[in-house]
């Protein structure tokens, strides 16, 4: 297939970006000759301008931080999903206009099921901020409505409430994290209890967690990728969990997004092979 189609990576700061080897790599699985993917440094501030700008050779956009919630203003049309969680973290672009869609949510379903998750009962969320909002979805799709949500303060989990009632999920918000106020005999019993656990905490914040006497039946998500593997996601392996890091969402993330833009079925491990070159090279 030729002719000169572009994409990108935006977001701020974008010097470490992954997604240009994933979606590169699928473009050559495809044998989509003449499709490039690129990263550009752009913040809340200088993405209309820099949207605006774009031609009729451009597919589609991936947005990381912090274009996610400002990405809604830009668009033409915003998925349901992308509208329920409050985010959109990829921007198709057509002739008839600009799409914003959310493909986080696919992520975070299809890294789970890789992981052997075929449907839940019992999930907790570590964390309140737009990725676990996107986990409320996604765990909407795997079967439940009223995941545990730990937090450290309930007060400044607005934006997730509202995105559970955009989402018609009643998720249990509890705080119970904030280090030396975490509450880890509470947190613990919830966490050795779920079928699967979420942590959307920054790098290092669920560590006290990583010394659990877990559960082996519970599958963990950890969204973070570097380093890996986190204290979290090390001390849940060794227990005999199965385990998916963030390496796995932005996997399937970015296969979604392939999906998307070029109308093609993603190449999974053309795309997870190379993934995994990149994460050795940098190692």
């Amino acid at each position: 297939m030729t002719g000169e189609r572009r994409a990108a990576v935006l977001g701020s700061p974008i010097r470490h970006s992954l997604s240009p080897v994933l979606h590169r790599a699928a473009y050559d699985a495809l044998g989509l000759a003449g499709w490039s993917y690129t990263a550009h440094e752009v913040d809340e501030a200088g993405l209309p301008a820099f949207v605006d700008g774009l031609d009729g050779t451009w597919a589609g956009l991936s947005l990381t931080m912090p274009l996610k919630r400002v990405a809604l203003e830009v668009a033409d049309r915003v998925s349901p999903l992308a509208a329920a969680t409050g985010a959109a973290n990829t921007l198709v672009l057509r002739p008839e206009g600009r799409l914003a869609d959310n493909t986080d949510v696919a992520g975070i379903v299809r890294a789970l099921q890789a992981a052997g998750v075929s449907a839940v009962e019992r999930a907790v969320v570590l964390g309140a901020g737009g990725t676990a909002q996107a986990a409320l979805a996604a765990l909407r799709e795997l079967g439940t409505k009223d995941p545990v949500v730990l937090v450290r303060d309930a007060g400044r989990a607005g934006e997730l409430t509202a995105a559970a009632e955009r989402l018609e999920v009643q998720p249990e918000v509890r705080a119970l994290l904030g280090g030396a106020g975490t509450d880890l005999a509470a947190a613990s019993g919830l966490l050795t209890e779920a079928d699967v656990v979420v942590s959307t905490l920054p790098a290092g914040a669920a560590d006290e967690f990583g010394g659990l006497r877990w559960n082996p039946t519970t599958v963990v998500l950890d969204v973070i990728y570097a380093p890996w593997p986190t204290a979290l996601g090390a001390g849940a392996a060794a227990a005999g969990c199965r385990v998916a890091s963030g390496l796995d969402m932005l996997l399937h993330q970015a296969v979604a997004q392939v999906e998307l833009m070029t109308g093609r079925p993603g190449p999974v491990e053309a795309m997870r092979t190379a993934l995994d070159e990149a994460v050795l090279a940098r190692s």
